[in-house]
């Protein structure tokens, strides 16, 4: 349901008085009889336009009125929060039209503002965002779990897409939506083995998300379940500050390994089609030589040689359910807080053996 903006029209119709004669009062310009300031100033408290204390027309105020009758208006914006912009990569891109669009058509709109280091480190907010204009936040690539508290503490309601790795073991004052990761990845992995794999690598750092530390997990539960070892040798599970995008860099990575894996499980898309880049850099054939899987769908993944086979995540579902969890949450900011996780689909392309 939107919540509906009051104006100084509304003010004004509700006394039976003009607009003008309204907005010399709240501006302090002009000549306006006690009475009707007292009106339209009881009014206005009324309808939620201000903020003011009422005083029976019998009473004198304890104070000036100029310095009470300060407008306070309805916060419209939804804040999105990130400290890494998302690229054509992210899953954001395909999520937040839908997202956005569903809450303008509830009389909201989206204010983008990155988070920097020194407003991590800090735990403030960005320097140009405006806590009282603000209806609700969306957090997305903001995965440091002190912060998030803090943003809890506020007032507005919090809605996190994914989290702070060790977010599934933390009680936090926010509501999460989360891709559903184990089943998934755990389908990769056994797919890769019944196609002939023994030896497998994991790329990604398992502590950068929520998400990925998923991954990592249901990773090494499927290679357990299968007789096989969690060779970190294989693996590239560098902090996320490393350059990942960086092809000689991970050239360098995969030089480092006693033997080439028979396949590389990555914890999203933007990894997997960087490692294929460095494979074919290396001379090796995917998935002849290694077989590559990633994680989100991006739209690149169908599109690389080879494809790459990946997870799909229901980006139109996410933006809708995201929307639908914030619109409630500020209806009922009494709900207790929810962790909502979206079904994901593998998807087969070339870079696996069947």
């Amino acid at each position: 349901m939107a919540v509906k903006r009051i104006t100084m029209q509304d003010v004004a119709d509700a006394c039976g008085l003009s607009r003008n004669t309204v907005s010399k009062i709240f501006n302090d310009r002009g000549s306006v009889p006690e009475a009707t300031k007292r009106l339209v100033l009881q009014k206005a408290r009324e309808l939620g336009y201000l903020q003011v204390p009422y005083f029976p027309p019998d009473e004198e105020p304890r104070q000036p009125e100029e310095s009470v009758a300060q407008p306070t208006f309805h916060p419209q914006n939804i804040a999105m929060l990130t400290c890494r912009m998302p690229t054509d990569y992210h899953f954001a891109i395909l999520f937040l039209p839908v997202f956005t669009e569903r809450m303008s058509r509830n009389g909201y709109t989206l204010m983008v503002y990155q988070v920097s280091p020194e407003d991590l480190r800090e735990k403030r907010l960005p320097s140009h965002m405006l806590l009282q204009q603000t209806a609700g936040i969306l957090a997305i690539e903001l995965f440091d779990r002190e912060y998030i508290e803090m943003l809890g503490s506020l007032g507005p309601p919090v809605l996190s897409v994914d989290g702070a790795a060790d977010a599934s073991y933390t009680p936090m004052q926010c509501d999460f939506i989360l891709m559903e990761s184990l089943s998934s990845i755990t389908s990769l992995t056994s797919q890769v083995i019944a196609a002939g794999a023994r030896r497998l690598g994991f790329v990604g750092d398992a502590r950068h998300c929520c998400s990925f530390h998923e991954r990592w997990m249901g990773f090494c539960s499927t290679l357990e379940r299968a007789g096989l070892p969690v060779d970190r040798s294989c693996c590239i599970l560098e902090d996320d500050s490393e350059p990942y995008e960086d092809i000689g860099w991970l050239v360098a990575q995969i030089q480092k390994m006693p033997a080439l894996p028979d396949a590389f499980i990555c914890a999203n898309d933007y990894h997997a089609v960087h490692i294929l880049s460095a494979l074919k850099r290396l001379g090796k054939q995917v998935p002849a030589d290694v077989m590559v899987t990633g994680f989100d769908d991006a739209p690149q993944s169908d599109v690389v040689e080879p494809a790459l086979s990946t997870v799909r995540i229901p980006n139109g579902d996410l933006g809708r359910i995201a929307a639908n969890v914030m619109l409630e949450r500020i209806e009922q900011p009494e709900l207790p807080c929810r962790r909502i996780y979206l079904k994901t689909t593998p998807v087969w392309r070339a870079s696996t053996r069947t």
